[in-house]
């Protein structure tokens, strides 16, 4: 596979993509205590060296996809951000001119009908929003924490991974290094501190990948959770604001109407008239 194709991304911090494997060394039996480390290189296995390949590209383009997870969840959350900002605006403009209906009405006594069933239009509709704008500000809210804590909370232990492996082959490679060489009174003590500084390292590696593995399963979890309530909930908030504004419009031009076939209805005393 070429990790190249995959991984062409902007943010070279999460998304750089190595070009080739560097050499692999395993680690053969298990460490006990004061018995050396005897690590051998393989650098001439094709089999092992594409699978090293695989798994820096597994590595690469896990983040690359949770990167991409991460924009377009956050391009979402803005944009509903901006429709609740502009329907917030939408209902202090309607509202204002439910406001002017309403003074027009009273000072303009033959469209006292017209004038005041636009006025409760307007009005309605302003309140309507300001339901589906809360609504609205909810979702957003929830996406903020799934995008800018739970998202890139993994991204950070994914990072940490990534810099556990590579501190993790380079002391593996350094007491390869030691293996390799003569042994003598000299180079032993560096030997043996070569291997408790691997071992640890490798302990350190392995919470690291196990602390990674859980946070990936429980970001899953939840991500699928959160959004299948928070869309659900935003798509019944669109719905009932759609139907409400719908059955109030119709319910208004019917009164509209019937006002203006039979004139005497709300007709306007003489104390207007004059």
């Amino acid at each position: 596979m070429d990790a190249k194709s995959n991984c062409n991304h902007a943010d070279n911090d999460v998304t750089s993509c190595p070009a080739e494997a560097p050499p692999v060394f395993s680690f053969e039996g298990t460490l006990q205590k004061n018995e050396p480390v005897v690590i051998q290189g393989n650098n001439n296995n094709p089999a092992t060296e594409k699978l090293e390949r695989v798994r820096k590209w597994s590595i690469t383009r896990y983040k690359c996809t949770r990167q991409d997870d991460r924009q377009r969840y956050d391009h979402m959350t803005k944009l509903a951000q901006t429709l609740a900002n502009q329907l917030t605006q939408f209902s202090v403009t309607q509202k204002t001119l439910g406001d002017a209906f309403a003074d027009l009405s009273v000072k303009t006594p033959t469209l006292h009908v017209e004038f005041g069933l636009n006025a409760e239009a307007q009005r309605f509709l302003s309140k309507s929003n300001e339901t589906l704008t809360t609504a609205m500000n909810v979702f957003t809210s929830d996406m903020n924490t799934l995008v800018n804590k739970t998202i890139e909370d993994t991204m950070i232990n994914a990072k940490q991974y990534e810099s556990g492996r590579i501190q993790y082959d380079a002391y593996r490679v350094d007491l390869e290094e030691l293996n390799l060489g003569p042994r003598d009174p000299e180079t032993l003590p560096k030997l043996e501190q070569a291997q408790r500084d691997f071992q640890n390292q490798r302990e350190q590696y392995q919470r690291i990948r196990e602390d990674l593995s859980v946070k990936v399963k429980l970001l899953q979890e939840n991500k699928v959770k959160v959004l299948h309530q928070q869309l659900f909930l935003l798509h019944s908030a669109v719905a009932a604001h759609s139907l409400s504004c719908q059955n109030f419009l119709q319910k208004n031009v019917q009164q509209v109407s019937e006002r203006l076939t039979n004139p005497a209805v709300d007709a306007p005393s003489w104390l207007e008239e004059s």
